[in-house]
């Protein structure tokens, strides 16, 4: 991954918690994302789609999946600007990275 698409991960988080403020998640995520650029593991397609793809594995770390607490799927893919499946994909890949280590 690139400099140019980190930046534009990270100004996801950056904005999707401007929107919907949840400081221990965000805290999460920005400690997700650091630890994925850390593997240097490839990512691939939209920032959007990985941007995503930390919030939602997070939001349902612990539980069945849900989805985005206090979102409709179609918010979250309006915001990310990718559909569900992508995201699921890449939360579901973050999850594999992250397990492995």
């Amino acid at each position: 991954m690139n400099e140019k698409n980190d930046k534009s991960c990270q100004q996801y988080l950056t904005d999707f918690f401007k929107k919907f403020p949840n400081p221990t998640l965000q805290r999460n995520a920005n400690a997700m994302l650091r630890s994925l650029l850390d593997f240097k593991f490839p990512m691939p397609g939209k920032s959007g789609g990985w941007a995503g793809g930390i919030v939602y594995a997070l939001a349902n770390q612990y539980k069945r999946a849900c989805g985005i607490p206090g979102l409709l799927n179609s918010d979250s893919e309006a915001f990310f600007d990718v559909t569900m499946s992508t995201i699921y994909k890449r939360a579901w890949k973050i999850r594999e990275i992250l397990l492995a280590s």
